[in-house]
């Protein structure tokens, strides 16, 4: 299990958080949710947060106090009236529901609503998750079902529509950068990488990944390539881009990096402030775009896309990149 934590599950989950709030706040808690979201979107700090709000004794502005003796039972994971399931081995048995709704059945020790929740809910096995059906279709006011999951669509059917389902937002950029900025990456390969993933361990894996360094690296080379002369734009191709274009998939990566290099170009022609996915390279990007106008750009990005819908064409990489280098050169006025 997760330390147990709510800190700064407002920011990550605004909406869902103030969703939970009102139903709190007004005591129209249900018997069965779902909080549904990508890895790294936060649900078990949301699916904290709700708990302890329902178990909190004295609750302010609408906030857990996190000192009530609940609070307290909580994070310790010593609270007699929340019980938490998790998959044995690849699945979730039936042995294990068995036993939860046995635990549930029973008289409360404690006053209060009692709560259950299920993580990685997708998991059950189909003998556990008709029995938990069963247990759902028979909906008891003082028990509330929390399933968490990262492929809701895996669940069934019957299952999701005896729950209110919250759907989580992806994890906002700025906190994923901020996160592996406090994992050692720097600053730039983080605001590159937060545009590629919103998977915390992704992008940290990507931050680290020797191929992806060199493929940014590779792609940055070429823009500048392609700012000088088609001629360095082709021999850059020929020099530096050979491996990345090997693989369909590595290809169409570096398309992506491409193509948000010149995405930068358009958002500091908007705004010298914009956030970019390049921040290392901010310097020259105003360049660029003091002296290439809108329309340039526009096709610019278009003649990039239409490369990325190319490369399922079974066209020769090399070739389709110098075509592409041909057409961009076509839009640049700087030297």
């Amino acid at each position: 299990m997760e330390i147990w934590s709510i800190e700064g599950v407002e920011r990550l989950q605004p909406v869902t958080v103030k969703q939970i709030q009102s139903i709190v706040l007004k005591n129209r808690i249900g018997h069965a949710y779902i909080i549904d979201g990508a890895k790294g979107t936060g649900k078990t700090k949301v699916m904290q947060f709700f708990v302890q709000l329902i178990l909190c004794e004295n609750p302010t502005k609408n906030v857990p106090c996190e000192t009530c003796r609940s609070c307290k039972r909580l994070k310790s994971n010593n609270h007699l009236n929340f019980i938490q399931l998790e998959p044995d081995g690849q699945f979730i048995k039936r042995g294990q529901v068995d036993e939860l709704i046995q635990e549930m059945s029973k008289t409360a020790i404690e006053t209060g609503r009692k709560i259950y929740v299920i993580h990685h809910a997708d998991q059950l096995n189909s003998s556990a998750a008709n029995t938990l059906l069963k247990f759902l279709e028979e909906p008891h006011s003082e028990i509330t079902a929390i399933l968490l999951t990262d492929r809701v669509h895996a669940l069934i059917p019957t299952i999701r529509s005896r729950c209110q389902q919250f759907s989580l937002a992806s994890m906002p950029q700025s906190i994923l950068k901020q996160k592996l900025v406090e994992e050692g990456i720097t600053d730039s390969m983080a605001s590159t990488v937060c545009k590629m993933t919103n998977q915390v361990d992704d992008a940290i894996n990507l931050a680290k990944d020797e191929h992806f360094g060199l493929a940014r690296k590779s792609v940055l080379k070429l823009v500048e390539a392609s700012g000088k002369s088609v001629q360095d734009a082709l021999m850059c191709i020929q020099e530096d881009f050979g491996p990345l274009l090997k693989e369909k998939e590595q290809a169409e990566q570096a398309l992506d990096l491409l193509l948000f290099a010149y995405r930068d170009i358009v958002a500091i022609k908007a705004s010298p402030i914009a956030v970019c996915t390049y921040p290392d390279m901010i310097h020259y990007w105003k360049q660029i775009a003091l002296h290439t106008t809108y329309e340039q750009l526009s096709r610019q990005l278009e003649m990039i896309l239409h490369a990325k819908q190319n490369l399922h064409k079974n066209m020769n990489r090399t070739l389709m990149m110098e075509q592409l280098m041909l057409n961009l050169q076509e839009g640049f006025t700087f030297v």
